[in-house]
């Protein structure tokens, strides 16, 4: 193959865009969990702390990562994981008499970040994220 100037340009051209693509995919992933905590919160103001969430630091294969979570006073507790295509993973709902705390198993794509927002009895809400390490992923990754 001879290169020529235009080969050359086309080549570069290409090559830019490829390396370009999962940049705009990790953007997305966050826009989008960006806009559930939107919607789970209405649009309220989100504060650090007050919840106790529980993650292995490193995730052998991510088709079964399980976690905790311990959220006083909550009424509802989203939990999304941002680097997954879906960030939304599951949504808990509790009465005013119930432990405002659970447990499941959960899939992640790739390395990233497990968020935890809880909906207080006083209409306030609270998140604490953690980061796991994913060795296989589980989202055909």
């Amino acid at each position: 193959m001879n290169l020529t100037r235009r080969n050359a340009l086309a080549l570069g051209g290409a090559a830019i865009v490829v390396s370009l693509v999962p940049v705009n995919a990790a953007f997305a992933a966050t826009d989008l969990t960006m806009a559930d905590i939107a919607a789970f919160t209405g649009g309220a103001d989100v504060t650090e702390g007050g919840i106790e969430l529980t993650t292995p630091e490193i995730a052998e294969n991510g088709n079964t990562v399980p976690i905790a979570f311990s959220a006083p006073g909550a009424k509802r507790v989203i939990i999304l994981a941002d680097g997954n295509p879906s960030p939304g993973v599951a949504t808990f709902s509790f009465s005013e008499m119930a432990i405002s705390e659970g447990s499941t198993r959960i899939r992640l794509a790739t390395t990233q970040d497990v968020i935890v927002v809880a909906e207080l009895a006083d209409g306030t809400y609270t998140q604490v994220a953690k980061s796991v390490k994913v060795t296989i992923g589980g989202c055909g990754g």
